[in-house]
């Protein structure tokens, strides 16, 4: 099995690593579209003739399976990529809402999304999540934490602080959707603002989840080959990749 992975980043590198803890696929392609990040401030159609293109870059390798990484294209484009793909493409968002269906048993939580502008102005999980009978949503546009992460903060009185911005108004969540695959970096900082108690759902975590019940024909595999590509700069992209990935 051959999978390509697509982020308007770096972010999508966290829902890789998922994917190698869980031993998922022979061949993992990650394209990243460094030149044009990020996506989360940008329009509904260039976000869309983006991940055309995206799919286009694809076709080079004979994919199985196309996972969109990236939260604010699969809030907006992932039909028009299913419709220019060869193959299966499956996105975040859908995996993140079957995700929380499965881990929050009380349908009255409070559950809280957070993420870029576009993914929470798209409203794609409050609106998949009240379908699945939720019924205390709130969402919060976070967009200090993408820069944060980028720049190693992943703790500390800078991030904290953005914390206190942030959630100053904010009912106390029982779950939080972590709506950026950049958050699962900051995790172990959000489990201790809101006192350890509070349910994460990640993006990576949650795809696994999506595709071992899925794409059963899915076979695993120890050493994966990976292979990365980005649009601008890729050198510091492989560079990340080996920080966040062990690799």
């Amino acid at each position: 099995m051959k999978v390509g992975v697509f982020d308007s980043g770096i972010g999508g590198l966290t829902v890789v690593k998922s994917l190698l803890q869980h031993q998922l696929f022979e061949e993992i392609i990650y394209f990243g579209d460094t030149a044009r990040v990020p996506y989360g401030i940008k329009d509904k159609n260039t976000i869309i003739r983006y991940a055309i293109e995206a799919v286009e870059f694809f076709k080079n390798f004979d994919l199985d399976l196309i996972i969109v990484a990236c939260n604010t294209v699969s809030a907006y484009a992932l039909d028009e990529m299913r419709e220019h793909s060869p193959c299966p493409v499956v996105g975040v968002v859908e995996a993140g809402i079957r995700a929380s269906h499965n881990g929050i048993k009380n349908k009255n939580a409070n559950i809280l999304i957070i993420g870029t502008k576009a993914t929470i102005n798209s409203k794609a999980y409050e609106t998949g999540l009240k379908n699945k009978g939720f019924t205390n949503i709130q969402a919060k546009a976070t967009g200090l934490f993408v820069p944060f992460v980028e720049e190693n903060i992943y703790e500390g009185a800078l991030l904290q602080e953005s914390f206190r911005h942030y959630f100053k108004n904010i009912t106390k969540p029982d779950a939080i959707i972590l709506g950026c695959t950049h958050f699962p970096l900051i995790s172990d900082a959000l489990q201790h603002y809101f006192k350890d108690d509070v349910i994460l759902i990640h993006s990576g975590d949650a795809i696994v989840e999506q595709l071992e019940n899925e794409f059963t024909f899915i076979k695993k595999h120890t050493k994966p080959n990976l292979k990365f590509f980005a649009s601008e700069n890729p050198e510091a992209l492989r560079g990340v990749a080996k920080k966040w990935l062990n690799i």
